[in-house]
């Protein structure tokens, strides 16, 4: 059975930082590419930043600068390090891979998904 199991979600004030971890399991996540999505009250769930298999990472604008994806594909784990947080970024993290073909911000295009972890940042 595969899992995607999110954690490193919290209260943090504005200005702090998180790192979010997703451990997989049940089959190795090489060759896929894997990546965060977030969900925010009343909102569509939206991009965050992906990196594919052969370890070119991709931001959304709101994320570039402040927000860093990487992958321990010994440890079939991923990372999302978050720094300089802003309210706006209180919402749910989904992690999530899939084979994108190219479409890698498109999230149709990812095959498992994680529970997701709850990130609030307060002003």
């Amino acid at each position: 059975q595969v899992q995607l199991v999110e954690s490193g979600g919290g209260l943090v004030q504005a200005g702090g930082a998180l790192r979010l971890s997703c451990a997989a399991s049940g089959r190795t996540f090489t060759s896929y590419d894997m990546a965060w999505f977030r969900q925010a009250p009343g909102k569509e769930r939206e991009f965050v930043a992906a990196v594919n298999w052969s370890d070119r990472t991709y931001y959304a604008d709101s994320a570039k600068g402040r927000f860093t994806i990487s992958r321990d594909k010994v440890k079939n784990t991923q990372y999302l390090q978050m720094n300089s947080l802003k309210p706006d970024d209180t919402a749910v993290y989904y992690c999530a891979a899939g084979r994108t073909i190219g479409f890698i911000t498109r999230m149709n295009n990812y095959e498992y998904w994680g529970q997701g972890t709850q990130v609030t940042v307060s002003s």
